[in-house]
């Protein structure tokens, strides 16, 4: 009986460490989670607006010719994936992983930033552009940029004839899905605003330049919204670990009540026998 009784404190005390750790990375996710959905949202933002004046030039009634609405014959597609380096942020890898197995090519280039799912892919035969695996976690625009420099240089090469981009879009701090973004080719959504307007050098000029800075801004938005739903994953996966911990705490101390109970009953039974016999 004591030995149980050991092996239950024990129990508690390991319960009670992991609890630490999970109550500690779910402050810091939190505390993550906060500054990114703050930088996320701007991002998203000015990505927009970049987008409506793009509508509004392709509304106009002007002739223009752009690099970026020629046809191409290349059918293959040039993805970029973003997971993260770590684990412990519940379904958020294995979600990705999923869509990206549902709607890639093996023999399409792919690019991924985050390094969990970097050697799954790799192992499983998908034709990844990155010899090493890119830490999401160090990741900034200028790196972002310069993964869709190639992507665009090949898209206009005709080496691919899409662009897209796969990431876990943020919907809520509870909420977030595997969520596809073909950026090119591009097309239009209808949603601008017919007005004349006047281009300085001409409309050819400042459309590619506006697309190329609206593609670079959409992609880095998309990268900041898939790492705000890591952080929002991350921190609900440790605040249901923590609960779960105390539940289990709760147990094992009912346990060991219980336990201890019984030992000073059955001590008692055998002094009160002893004193009967003598």
């Amino acid at each position: 009986m004591a030995g149980s009784q050991q092996a239950i404190k024990a129990r508690i005390r390991s319960v009670k460490s992991t609890k630490k750790i999970t109550k500690a990375m779910e402050m810091i996710a939190n505390a993550k989670l906060a500054k990114l959905r703050k930088t996320m949202e701007l991002n998203r933002n000015y990505a927009s607006a970049l987008q409506s004046l793009v509508e509004d030039i392709l509304s106009t009634d002007q002739d223009f010719q752009s690099k970026f609405f020629g046809e191409h014959k290349s059918d293959k597609t040039f993805s970029i994936l973003f997971c993260s380096d770590l684990g412990l942020c519940g379904g958020y890898n294995a979600n990705i992983v999923k869509f990206a197995h549902e709607n890639l090519k093996k023999e399409d280039p792919l690019f991924i930033f985050g390094t969990h799912a970097y050697e799954q892919l790799k192992r499983e035969g998908y034709n990844l552009v990155n010899n090493c695996a890119v830490s999401v976690d160090a990741l900034d625009e200028q790196r972002v940029r310069q993964e869709l420099d190639r992507a665009i240089k090949m898209y206009i090469n005709d080496e691919v004839g899409k662009i897209q981009v796969l990431y876990t879009k943020f919907i809520n701090t509870v909420t977030f899905e595997p969520q596809l973004n073909v950026i090119l080719p591009y097309e239009k959504k209808g949603t601008g605003k017919s007005r004349e307007i006047i281009f300085d050098p001409s409309i050819d000029k400042v459309l590619d330049s506006l697309i190329e800075q609206m593609i670079y801004n959409v992609g880095y938005a998309l990268s900041m919204e898939t790492k705000t739903a890591e952080q929002a994953s991350r921190r609900m996966a440790m605040e249901t670990a923590s609960d779960n911990a105390d539940e289990l705490e709760e147990s094992l101390v009912l346990q060991y009540n219980k336990a201890r109970q019984a030992a000073i009953t059955q001590e008692l039974t055998e002094i009160v026998g002893t004193a009967n016999a003598l």
